[in-house]
């Protein structure tokens, strides 16, 4: 079993959603997140308000799923970010889990 998690802006969530249905991922979970993207690096106490950080609306989408499955998702969204330049792109990530209670 993997955990499978994207990010994205919010405007391509139906986009992840096609994917993840396109690889045979039912089964999952969203919630909305803001991402702050800032040029220049800085220490957190400096700037405690994030001025001069941009905020975004956007999107962690995320499932437990097998291997094949989120190996699929992961192609995907290379694809789609090959095809979508942006400076903001999808971004895939699969994690190992060690345990759990369910079987896929």
């Amino acid at each position: 079993m993997k955990l499978l998690v994207v990010t994205c802006l919010k405007e391509y969530q139906k986009k992840v959603l096609e994917i993840f249905k396109q690889s045979g991922v039912p089964v999952f979970s969203a919630t909305e997140i803001i991402g702050f993207k800032s040029a220049e690096p800085n220490n957190i106490m400096d700037n405690w308000f994030s001025r001069g950080s941009e905020s975004f609306d956007s999107m962690i989408i995320f499932s437990f799923t097998e291997e094949e499955k989120s190996d699929k998702v992961l192609q995907k969204v290379k694809d789609f970010n090959a095809s979508h330049r942006s400076d903001f792109p999808l971004r895939a990530f699969v994690m190992p889990v060690e345990k759990s209670s369910s079987s896929i």
